[in-house]
């Protein structure tokens, strides 16, 4: 437990000299946005992996949550033109509101059954964003969101908005951690090994997996608040059942339970579209081979393979 802790404050360590480090030295604003969109999509996945990797609970419809974030945001600003931070809890509340009322049903059901219980969510709520084009703009999506800004700090400069995505990021980091490692995080865990046994034992299942949600949800919120406030334009397809998949693909690539797995996956899958374009009609191909590889060769996530593969090579030595 020691190690572990000792472990986990070094990599926070690393962590936020990397980003204080990209941050001053990266001039090129196409690397930036890049990295900033690592970091949107990290926060994204780390919701779903507090719910999936911890506590075993799986949602095919997390995009829907991450749409609920960047409607309700683009909505309020663009229609209402009310401030994005007035709009920012709004979306929040509306994320978690949904969560719960959605949750409350939704949870009972397990494995399988939860999985399309929760795709069924996801597409209600895609279809709802298509139909209702006066507000949503329909298929087209809507534009002229606006960038963010404050009395003193202007977040529509990349670099500034830069550190506010992985200020807010390494936030929920610290925060899931510290969940984690209370009796709360221990508790999900038992749910996640046995929640039959977890129940005898005292555990609130029902209450503590519905708490986890709502907390997964408004995550995914505050993904898409930053996200329609960067991009400044959004439409339906970003949210469409692939985006959940790809967030589902994002935790088990990087690793279940393990909230550095969620910074690895959401790396990976974020960048290797970028490195493969030149492949142009094998791009596709490349992408799933390499994900299959990374399954095959280290089927419990990036995080667990590269441990294994540091611990091993210690032992050699």
């Amino acid at each position: 437990m020691k190690n572990e802790i000792v472990f986990n404050r070094a990599c926070f360590a690393v962590l936020i000299t990397l980003v204080a480090a990209a941050g001053f030295f990266i001039d090129n604003s196409y690397y930036i946005q890049t990295l900033t969109l690592i970091g949107i999509n990290t926060l994204l996945a780390l919701g779903l992996n507090l719910l999936m990797g911890y506590a075993g609970q799986i949602s095919l419809g997390h995009a829907a949550f991450f749409a609920i974030g960047s409607y309700t945001t683009a909505i309020l600003t663009t229609k209402f033109m009310m401030s994005p931070w007035l709009a920012l809890p709004a979306a929040l509340v509306l994320a978690a509101a949904v969560a719960y009322v959605v949750g409350i049903p939704t949870l009972r059901l397990s494995g399988y059954y939860l999985g399309m219980g929760t795709l069924g969510f996801g597409m209600i709520v895609n279809i709802c964003i298509r139909e209702w084009d006066s507000y949503t703009g329909g298929a087209s999506g809507l534009v002229g969101i606006p960038g963010l800004s404050s009395p003193f700090v202007s977040f529509e400069n990349p670099r500034n908005f830069f550190f506010l995505v992985w200020a807010v990021l390494i936030l929920f980091f610290i925060a899931s951690q510290r969940i984690m490692d209370s009796r709360v995080g221990r508790a999900l865990r038992a749910i996640h090994d046995n929640e039959a046994a977890s129940l005898i034992l005292g555990v609130d299942t029902k209450d503590l997996k519905l708490k986890i949600f709502v907390l997964s949800a408004v995550m995914a919120a505050v993904s898409g608040f930053l996200y329609a406030h960067m991009i400044t334009f959004i439409s339906p397809g970003t949210f469409d059942f692939l985006a959940s998949i790809r967030i589902v693909t994002m935790v088990v690539i990087g690793g279940m339970a393990s909230i550095w797995g969620a910074l690895f996956g959401a790396s990976l899958l974020t960048l290797l579209p970028e490195w493969l374009h030149s492949f142009a009609d094998f791009e596709m191909m490349i992408y799933g081979l390499i994900l299959m590889v990374v399954m095959i060769f280290m089927p419990q996530g990036l995080t667990r393979g590269l441990i294994d593969i540091y611990e091993q090579a210690k032992s050699k030595k």
